[in-house]
Formats: C-alpha cells, sequence, structure tokens
C-alpha cells in the first residue's frame, strides 16, 4: 500500500523542522524555520485525517 502524498509532504517538513533546529543559524531563525514547517506539517495532517 502506498502512503499517500500529503503524509509524505508532512513527514518531510517534519524532518525539515528538525534539521532547522541543528542549522548553524541564530535561535530566532532556527525557531521561525522550525515553526514555519511544523504549521506546514499539522495542516497537511488535518487535511489526511479530514478527508
Amino acid at each position: 500500500m502506498q502512503t499517500p502524498f500529503r503524509a509524505t509532504r508532512a513527514y518531510a517538513h517534519r524532518r525539515m523542522a528538525y534539521a532547522a533546529l541543528r542549522s548553524d543559524s541564530s535561535l530566532a531563525v532556527r525557531l521561525e524555520r522550525y515553526n514555519r514547517h511544523m504549521a506546514v506539517a499539522r495542516r497537511l495532517d488535518s487535511r489526511e485525517v479530514s478527508v
């Protein structure tokens, strides 16, 4: 069984969020990137459940 496209994208955004926390940037930049990617992942997850 194939993983739905949104679930794959949500997983990718979660990985990018965790990578943002470990990047070589200021704390403000890392937190902003993390929050942006997690928001996208949550939005994709909520669409997956409601559809």
